[in-house]
């Protein structure tokens, strides 16, 4: 049977091959913090987001416990999630720089948004056996996405996870594999995109200056230029 990114996003929402993170996202669903209280969480898997025709690709670890798992919608309702969609929107990738909820209208253009582990686990860090579980879903992700130009991976957990999802598709690789870095930027070879690497904007990172907003828009201006994509026009009190 043919795969397609409908049938991907069904697989997904349908997981349930991980106890441990499924007793996670409902337990946390059922104790909500203050500010959420009176919501309902999603609680389940959360698929890509974006633009079908995608030429970059965006990749993160794994929904926010109170942020994608509350809301349905990757980097939704966290403040790791308001840096992101600010800068595809500065970047030309996002009608709008917020993301607020799953229904609130906001299209991507040329840019997709996905994660390496689709549930949101404890302390933000899926065992390895939860990993692999979830490794195929990202390996058909980019498999269906054969034309993207450019995967940027958010944190060194991302960028481990594309190129161990390449390798399982059979793209040749180059040895030793690229090691992370902020604004690392690798050609993988033939049929393969090139990999772009950010620091993930979490608050561990913004909050410190790790990250800062022009860096984070310096990887996104790479990845359009990757993409061979025109730069949006400018907008009156913008910093560029």
């Amino acid at each position: 049977m043919r795969d397609s990114l409908s049938r991907l996003r069904r697989d997904v929402l349908a997981c349930r091959a991980c106890p441990r993170l499924v007793a996670w996202r409902e337990e946390v669903a059922g104790n909500p913090r203050a500010a959420y209280r009176g919501e309902r969480y999603w609680a389940r898997p959360v698929p890509a987001f974006g633009d079908a025709r995608a030429s970059v690709l965006v990749v993160g670890l794994a929904p926010a416990a109170h942020g994608a798992n509350r809301t349905g919608r990757v980097f939704t309702g966290d403040e790791s999630g308001r840096w992101l969609y600010r800068a595809l929107h500065r970047a030309g990738f996002a009608d709008r720089p917020e993301s607020r909820h799953a229904r609130d209208g906001l299209r991507l253009d040329g840019a997709r948004v996905t994660s390496a582990v689709r549930c949101a686990p404890p302390g933000n860090q899926p065992e390895a056996d939860e990993t692999a579980a979830c490794a195929p879903f990202l390996e058909r992700e980019l498999a269906l996405h054969r034309r993207a130009a450019v995967v940027v991976a958010l944190g060194g957990f991302a960028w481990r996870a594309v190129l161990r999802a390449l390798a399982a598709l059979g793209r040749e690789l180059p040895r030793p594999l690229p090691r992370f870095g902020h604004a690392a930027e690798v050609a993988l070879g033939p049929g393969s995109p090139y990999l772009l690497g950010s620091y993930h904007p979490s608050q561990l990172n913004t909050f410190t200056g790790r990250l800062t907003e022009p860096m984070l828009d310096a990887v996104f201006d790479r990845a359009r230029e990757l993409a061979g994509r025109r730069p949006p026009p400018p907008r009156r009190g913008a910093r560029r």
